[in-house]
């Protein structure tokens, strides 16, 4: 039997909803306020979170941050309500992570199909994930001797070939084959890099982790710098990068900030040509930006984002074991951020990462 979580102050609402999930076959929990309704749910792991906006005690729009930010309840289905759409419109709501938005009064009607919308988007969710990490062991055997092997030959070749012809290779070419050799061990590191945090993080993504502190603006910015240079030095696309920091304060960990940049940056140069604009921006509200021009993703590519998921790997050859975006959520996730993928203005995609910029233990009212 699925499981809702129903978050209202108003007890008719409450009541009158609660009765007509039930008669659908739903069991419903019912909490007053989004302090108590987030208790419930890091207890009970709803199915389904249907929580209005406007209530006392932490209201839906910190509520739904807090879901997000929680390991636990990160991919839970959640469903906004308000009779105010002067305070949030159904597209606000959406980008800050909700996956559906009512406007008071709502129907039963109108409800119920929101609901079962909802659930079926969730089973699709949980197929998609079940399968991805059946797959996992397949995936690492299939992919893993490839990113391993590829970089590590060309190192070996290279270095036999100064080895054995340093006397006949002119100064030029002796400096092409170290930069080779440098790029090639990169490419190895990053791979072994990635693989193992990757491990670290599916081993941990189930326990508490403590929130991270404030980064002052001057640190965040150097950060974010290092992270798109380490990007650049891969792929040697310095001037297709346009960088907008206007700057603040956030919480998150030094290493995972820029690792979060790093594999954005990374990402968008893989999946678009050279010589085409790769853009990265922070707000003043905490909204780091990463988009491009390149070939996109689908719909349903981006709601299948998996670890060791690649999207028609025969048709475009990619470097990399397609850790990157989930690898970004997952550090997004345990720094208390969100994360958001989207279809570009002009083809490309588009990452938000929506960093917190006020202390995590402040109830937003």
């Amino acid at each position: 039997m699925k499981l809702i979580l129903l978050i209202d102050d108003e007890d008719a609402i409450r009541r009158s909803f609660g009765h007509a999930l039930g008669r659908e076959g739903y069991k419903v929990i019912e909490a007053s306020s989004g302090e108590e309704g987030l208790e419930m749910a890091r207890q009970q792991k709803p199915d389904l979170i249907l929580s209005d906006i406007n209530m006392p005690g932490g209201d839906g729009q910190a509520l739904l941050h807090h879901i997000r930010a929680d390991p636990e309840l990160s991919s839970k289905q959640v469903v906004l309500m308000t009779g105010r759409p002067d305070l949030v419109t159904p597209r606000k709501g959406m980008e800050q992570g909700a996956d559906d938005f009512l406007l008071k009064p709502v129907s039963l009607d109108a409800l119920l199909s929101c609901v079962a919308a909802r659930m079926k988007r969730a089973e699709v969710h949980w197929r998609v994930e079940d399968r991805l990490l059946a797959k996992l062991s397949t995936s690492l055997t299939s992919y893993m001797p490839h990113e391993l092997i590829t970089p590590l030959a060309g190192i070996l070749g290279l270095t036999e070939i100064l080895r054995d012809n340093s006397s006949e290779l002119s100064l030029e070419e002796m400096r092409s084959f170290h930069d080779d050799i440098h790029k090639s061990a990169l490419r190895l590191h990053r791979t072994v890099k990635n693989y193992l945090l990757m491990l670290e993080l599916q081993a941990t993504g189930q326990a508490k982790k403590e929130l991270p502190g404030a980064l002052p603006r001057a640190t965040v910015e150097s950060i974010i710098r290092s992270g798109i240079e380490a990007a650049i030095e891969r792929h040697g696309r310095r001037e297709d990068v346009s960088i907008s920091l206007r700057g603040c304060p956030l919480y998150a960990r030094k290493l995972d900030l820029e690792h979060i940049v790093e594999e954005l940056v990374d990402n968008a140069f893989k999946f678009s040509r050279a010589g085409t604009p790769v853009k990265l921006s922070l707000s003043e509200t905490g909204v780091l930006l990463v988009s491009d021009t390149g070939r996109g993703m689908t719909e349903e590519e981006i709601a299948q984002i998996g670890a060791f998921r690649q999207f028609d790997r025969k048709k475009y050859e990619q470097q990399g074991l397609g850790l990157g975006l989930m690898l970004v959520q997952k550090l997004a996730a345990q720094n208390g951020a969100t994360f958001a993928i989207a279809k570009g203005a002009e083809n490309g995609i588009e990452v938000q990462v929506h960093f917190q910029t006020t202390s995590p233990s402040a109830e937003t009212k």
